[in-house]
């Protein structure tokens, strides 16, 4: 296997084939190689992984000394608040915000002499001292990684650094031991619940397609997440996008499917590309295609690219796009696409996270996968780790962990050791859970008996400085522009919502406001035909259930408590504290500020537009300005 991902054996044309190319690779790389990962992904690339991957070719080639080392750019490594990541595995050293010119010391001292970067090093919050390995961090020390197993270690663009961690091997096991219907079992057993948001048992659709009467099947991974803030799935095309087609494959075999196609975002480019090149890879050497191992099975994946519509999260408009046709959900009551679906045909269609977690069932058997998480909801979930919130990125965790430990053991607690006040799940359709809830066990069932979802797998912190009638206002805003307008009530019953809660943080609520929101929130969930409408009423039932007197305050009072809705804040200065330095009357944008150097400032209030520069530039041994709730003649 050379560096670029060219494989040296032409065709792998049997299972003992996969088997000695497996072995081959691992021989090659020898008992004794240290491999140094750098995370790749967008966010560390803006923070110079590139560079740093470069630097490390560089400064290795210079040494006079010969060693093992291979240097690695990978997928999510999940830690993205501590990007860009460098992990030095067999030993798993964990270096955090890398740049190049740490480069040579990490050379010398511990690729070269076996010691250590302290300063680079994860700060334990417990002890203040370095962790020197991955799975000691706290971040990572209640993950899980199923779905994410070989994300932050495998090169995506070899496809051989994928099949050296068992890949393809449940594709061999399957073609080579078990029936179709034995891999519906085992699919069924496991538990396994599909992970795009409304939970379906994976094995019973697979079983309803391989029943359904068709001359084709199809087989439809969703890699386009409706969630724009989320990138579960985007990080396993990214990172890992071999298990996706291993799925896929599986899936095909299980329900007599010969092709698949994976439908993702245009606007990821390097998902694109990395799934481009996977497909390429497997197909040269006979891992898709025709004859399969020869097994006399026959797949072959192709990638659309969408346009990145919220409501092509729906199975039926997701299809129609595929065929070509603008992406509507079809009118109630819809053909199940299991039976009816791609050009009329039976068609399983999961999401990435999915497609994931079958490769592993397969390999590690459903007794295994189902002895993960609850009762009703097994395996791990991934999670957009987000918001207010001191340890952000991937997370991956058994279903059943609590929302505390998420957010407190894994994600370290809220950012700036403020106040806890929500946290919203499932994307722009969850709802909002307040700090009563947070020893709720996060599982599919759980989340919808206090008003919320799994949805895309988002999960946004917010701390005591967050407007939740604004945080609801905002998420009303994403869902009124990706309706498809198909729905009247859904289209213009979330414009009205929106409207009100517009009037409602500029200090023009009127009395009735909540009622009637809590009405058409009612009339949008019942009158819509697909799962966006019948869930985008989420952050505004779920915000008034739990956060009521926020509205009140908002319509009554007049004022935002978090100091967040302009209409209803005063910035004004305290004039025992002002020293007269002029640098808020300079820095106001609008001159609102009256005075002069040695005369104590003044706000004029009928020039103020709230924009708190004053606050932000005076400087905090003065602390002269201070923001309150309540508009101008509330104080």
């Amino acid at each position: 296997m050379t560096p670029d991902g060219k494989h040296t054996l032409r065709r792998i044309k049997s299972f003992k084939d996969l088997e000695r190319f497996k072995e081959s690779i691992i021989a090659k790389e020898g008992p004794d190689a240290t491999c140094v990962t750098i995370c790749s992904v967008p966010g560390c690339g803006v923070s110079g992984s590139r560079t740093i991957y470069e630097a490390f070719l560089k400064e290795i080639k210079a040494q006079e000394e010969e060693k093992n080392i291979i240097v690695r750019r990978t997928g999510c490594q999940g830690f993205c608040e501590m990007g860009p990541i460098v992990t030095i595995r067999p030993r798993n050293i964990f270096y955090r915000r890398v740049s190049a010119e740490d480069v040579p010391e990490i050379v010398e001292k511990t690729l070269f002499n076996g010691g250590l970067v302290e300063r680079l090093l994860c700060e334990d919050p417990q002890t203040a001292k370095g962790v020197v390995n991955e799975e000691d961090i706290p971040f990572y020390k209640k993950q899980l990684k199923i779905v994410l197993r070989n994300c932050g270690k495998i090169d995506p663009a070899n496809i051989g650094d994928y099949i050296k961690m068992d890949g393809y091997e449940a594709v061999a096991k399957v073609l080579s031991k078990w029936s179709p219907e034995e891999v519906i079992d085992c699919v069924k057993e496991s538990g396994l619940r599909g992970r795009g948001g409304a939970g379906f048992p994976a094995g019973r659709k697979w079983e309803s397609s391989r029943n359904a009467p068709g001359e084709e099947k199809y087989i439809i991974c969703n890699g386009d997440e409706g969630d724009p803030g989320a990138f579960m799935d985007r990080s396993v095309m990214e990172g890992d996008p071999h298990s996706v087609l291993e799925g896929m494959m599986v899936a095909g075999y299980a329900v007599g499917a010969q092709k698949g196609i994976i439908y993702v975002r245009a606007e990821y480019p390097l998902a694109v590309r990395h799934l481009a090149t996977a497909i390429a890879q497997a197909t040269d050497l006979g891992l898709l295609g025709r004859n399969i191992m020869g097994s006399g099975f026959d797949f072959e994946i192709e990638i659309v690219k969408g346009a990145g519509a919220f409501v092509c999260g729906e199975s039926t408009a997701l299809v129609l796009s595929i065929e070509g046709k603008r992406g509507f959900p079809k009118p109630l009551p819809r053909p199940n696409t299991s039976i009816v679906g791609l050009w009329g045909m039976p068609t399983v269609l999961n999401n990435v996270e999915t497609f994931a977690c079958v490769p592993a069932i397969i390999l590690q058997g459903a007794s295994w996968f189902n002895s993960i998480g609850t009762e009703k909801s097994k395996g791990t979930k991934v999670f957009a780790l987000s918001g207010n919130v001191k340890n952000t990125g991937l997370v991956e965790v058994p279903m059943g962990t609590t929302l505390r430990e998420i957010i407190f053991d894994i994600g370290g607690g809220i950012r700036g050791d403020r106040k806890f006040k929500a946290v919203q799940t499932g994307g722009p359709s969850g709802g909002c859970i307040p700090e009563h809830l947070l020893d709720l066990p996060v599982d599919y069932d759980s989340l919808a008996r206090v008003g919320s979802i799994m949805g895309s797998g988002g999960m946004l912190v917010m701390d005591e400085n967050t407007c939740m009638v604004n945080m609801a206002r905002y998420f009303l805003d994403f869902a009124q522009n990706e309706s498809c307008g198909q729905c009247t009530l859904c289209k213009l019953g979330t414009r009205q919502m929106f409207e009100i809660l517009m009037d409602i943080t500029k200090g023009e609520g009127r009395a009735d406001d909540i009622e009637v929101l809590l009405e058409l929130a009612g009339a949008v969930k019942a009158g819509s035909i697909c799962g966006l409408g019948q869930t985008v009423p989420n952050p505004v039932i779920s915000t008034i259930k739990y956060f009521r007197e926020e509205y009140e305050e908002h319509i009554h009072d007049k004022r935002c408590r978090a100091l967040v809705c302009r209409a209803l804040i005063t910035y004004r200065i305290k004039e025992h504290k002002c020293k007269a330095c002029l640098k808020c009357l300079k820095a106001c944008p609008v001159e609102a500020i009256i005075g002069g150097k040695w005369q104590v400032h003044e706000i004029d209030q009928s020039k103020c537009i709230k924009c708190g520069s004053c606050m932000e530039i005076c400087p905090s041994k003065f602390d002269a300005v201070e923001c309150i709730a309540g508009g101008v003649g509330d104080q």
